[in-house]
């Protein structure tokens, strides 16, 4: 390409490649009379000897390349010399320079690309990254359930051994009633399935009044003992001299078991201030606190040699006992005389040597001790031991805040050394004095 001028001065500037400046310049040089210039490529002008053709100047820049600078003035029909005779070389610079730029616009079209892939990457990897998550808690759920599960499964098991136990338990029982329904089988002497209405039964525990009774049954706790019955509570019983049923409470831990017992005090809530004809039949809750009856201790202790045995409790929580090798009570026509001896036990006789021998006598009778006493019992004059008196809680009282003409609690005189002192429980039971305990029938 040549450069023509004509007319007004026209400034040219160029940005090359300083490489390509080195080759313009030196072949501008050539061409130029009168050129002046310096080695660091600095400013550069046409000799005065030419016609003024103008001027030109170049500089490296920051960035590498050469500014090259040309101004040329007006003329009329003259021309500049041929300054750009390596146009070609220019030419090739400036289309590599172009292809150049082009590559930096194709690398640039390329990162993007790459920059948009990397987006798509990431995005996919945010959401692996959360199904990794939701695997992970899904992990954690099915770990947790599994746990549960072993919790449960641990559970069970103990639950199964329980329950192995208590079925184990029952077959144990049924094996006990199919032995005792095999007994009864072999020996159906007694078939008592209605009983009379007791007045120690309460109300829930009342029966019908008819009766059927056949020889065998028990006659007392003991029998029921030797029939295999070892736990205590209210049976039936049939006494052998009145051969009519009889509910009982029978003891089957003290000492061995088999006793019937004929008396208890434990709260109070049964008032022992009674008539002759209730203390005859006897009164209270068999399971709490009642007499049995005089006729029924009667018919009792008459079948046999029997012993006795009478518990004692304080209000400081100390037990004592008193037994009595012999024990039996006349009938109602001798006013139930009492006959008791061969003492033994853990408390000083109070009982016997005192009350032996002598008939039960009850407030209405005209006993001025029963009067005096409230109670029902077999009164010397009065009494050491009185079993069946007030129910005084705390232990000990006074006849004068009491407003009483002598003492009336429940007395063990030789235990508390004084006739106002009134026991917390006591408890008088029979049993054969033969009876042996855990022996065959």
């Amino acid at each position: 390409m040549r450069l023509s001028l004509a007319h007004a001065p026209v400034r040219l500037a160029l940005w090359l490649p300083w490489a390509t400046v080195t080759v313009a310049s030196l072949l501008l040089s050539d061409n130029l009379t009168g050129f002046h210039g310096d080695e660091s490529g600095g400013t550069h002008r046409v000799s005065s000897g030419l016609m003024q053709c103008g001027e030109y100047s170049n500089e490296v820049m920051p960035n590498g390349q050469c500014r090259l600078m040309a101004t040329l003035p007006q003329l009329a029909e003259q021309r500049c010399p041929d300054m750009f005779r390596c146009t070609d070389e220019v030419s090739y610079w400036l289309r590599e320079n172009e292809e150049r730029k082009q590559q930096v616009q194709d690398l640039k079209e390329t990162i993007s690309e790459l920059q948009e892939e990397l987006r798509s990457h990431r995005h996919r990897i945010k959401v692996l990254e959360m199904q990794h998550q939701a695997r992970t808690g899904w992990n954690a759920s099915l770990e947790q359930r599994f746990h549960t599960l072993e919790e449960s499964y641990t559970e069970a098991t103990a639950l199964l051994q329980v329950h192995g136990s208590l079925i184990y338990d029952m077959q144990r029982q049924v094996r006990n009633l199919s032995m005792v329904v095999e007994r009864v089988r072999r020996n159906p002497g007694c078939m008592i399935n209605i009983v009379r209405t007791s007045p120690l039964l309460n109300a829930h525990e009342v029966l019908h009044p008819e009766v059927q009774h056949i020889r065998n049954c028990p006659i007392d706790c003991a029998s029921l003992y030797y029939s295999g019955v070892h736990r205590s509570g209210v049976f039936t019983i049939v006494p052998s001299r009145e051969g009519t049923p009889l509910e009982v409470y029978c003891d089957m831990e003290t000492e061995g078991g088999g006793w019937t017992v004929i008396q208890r005090r434990q709260d109070g809530k049964v008032n022992f201030n009674r008539k002759w004809n209730e203390y005859k039949n006897g009164f209270g809750d068999l399971h709490t606190e009642f007499w049995l009856g005089n006729d029924h201790i009667h018919d009792l202790s008459s079948q046999g040699a029997y012993s006795l045995r009478i518990d004692l409790e304080d209000w400081n929580g100390k037990h004592k006992h008193a037994y009595y090798e012999s024990f039996s009570t006349e009938d109602e026509e001798h006013q139930y005389r009492l006959h008791v001896t061969g003492f033994s036990g853990t408390v000083e006789d109070s009982f016997a040597w005192y009350h032996d021998k002598h008939s039960f006598s009850t407030p209405d009778t005209g006993n001025i001790c029963a009067e005096i006493s409230h109670g029902g019992w077999w009164y010397n004059q009065c009494f050491f031991t009185n079993l069946n008196g007030v129910y005084y809680k705390g232990g000990r009282y006074s006849a004068k805040s009491k407003n009483l003409l002598g003492p009336d609690g429940i007395v063990w005189y030789t235990w508390k050394d004084s006739d106002y002192y009134s026991l917390k429980k006591v408890s008088m039971m029979i049993r054969p004095r033969t009876f042996r305990p855990r022996l065959s029938p």
